[in-house]
């Protein structure tokens, strides 16, 4: 059994050897990979990323990475490749294959076929005097000193490597196709961090009821109000639907505290006369700062200078905001 001290230190040594490979993957950034850039942002078709074993899984999350980043992507396995899946390509696709040896006997089979159809292969490769380096229109140097692994065996580092290159492939991308925030938001609608990008207050607002009272209503109406629309507060609002002030649970404990006759209070005498408040199409996770700023639990929701509706802390909670 090993000790702790020794648990500790191998998995230290293994994160700074991964560190290293990638920094040296960086020193290896050379005019290459700007032409690999430049011909997947001129290219009119998609990219396929192929490779085989630990390769492959790389090559699966690269796709993931592109496609979400606004580069369209196709994983293809480079063992099925050569039993039908070639037919995935079309002509104007531009094709990257991974390898850490570059000189596997599927990679061996492949290159040649990916050539013959016309497509810019792309190797990622590190062995820069491999087949697949030699065949490659393009070379992307992911060489590393070493594997992780004590007995340089299990793919590690190296494709740590892989999995960096590709990362600064997608963002060189993405800042090339200046890819923003709205972007982003259209290829990633699900979950919270879709719904952070795109949700707005109003979407939250409408799937409330909107209570709202006269600034001469009494006590009572506005209890009847607040307990009948469960969402803790009332607006207080005039003729033209603008808001004069907000009435919470918190306001009805101090009045109950500080007034021993409330028969004659009107909502206006009980009322906050400057709610916070957000307009109606700013985004939801706003609200949510706005709602933790200042330690409220309820947020009024403008359009323009007009009241609109109502969020509560609980509706940015069901949402998986928070």
């Amino acid at each position: 059994m090993e000790s702790k001290k020794s648990i500790i230190q191998s998995a230290v040594s293994t994160l700074e050897l991964e560190a290293a490979a990638i920094l040296n993957v960086a020193k290896n950034i050379n005019d290459d990979f700007e032409k690999v850039v430049s011909t997947i942002l001129q290219s009119e078709g998609r990219v396929i990323v192929t490779g085989i074993g630990k390769s492959a899984i790389i090559a699966q999350k690269i796709v993931a990475t592109f496609n979400s980043t606004g580069t369209p992507a196709i994983f293809m396995h480079a063992a099925d490749a050569i039993h039908g899946d070639l037919g995935m390509i079309q002509l104007n696709d531009t094709i990257i294959c991974l390898s850490k040896s570059g000189n596997t006997p599927e990679i061996k089979v492949l290159a040649p076929l990916l050539k013959s159809a016309g497509n810019k292969l792309i190797g990622m490769v590190g062995d820069l005097n491999s087949f697949l380096a030699q065949q490659a229109d393009l070379v992307l140097n992911a060489s590393v000193e070493k594997e992780a692994c004590p007995h340089n065996l299990a793919p590690t580092t190296s494709t740590t490597a892989q999995l960096a290159l590709g990362d600064a492939l997608a963002i060189c991308l993405l800042e090339c196709r200046k890819f923003n925030e709205s972007d982003f938001a259209k290829y990633h609608p699900g979950g919270s961090l879709g719904k952070k990008l795109y949700l707005k207050a109003r979407d939250l607002a409408l799937t409330n009821e909107k209570p709202s009272i006269k600034p001469s209503a009494s006590v009572k109406e506005v209890l009847i109000e607040i307990s009948k629309n469960r969402l803790g507060a009332v607006a207080v609002i005039d003729d033209e639907n603008s808001i004069l002030g907000v009435i919470t649970d918190g306001d009805i404990r101090r009045m109950l505290e500080n007034n021993g006759n409330i028969a004659t209070l009107k909502a206006e005498d009980i009322m906050g006369r400057n709610p916070k408040s957000i307009q109606h199409d700013a985004l939801a996770v706003e609200a949510l700062e706005l709602i933790k700023i200042n330690n409220i639990t309820q947020l009024l929701v403008l359009d323009q200078n007009t009241y609109f509706g109502i969020i509560h802390l609980h509706d940015l909670l069901n949402e998986g905001i928070v």
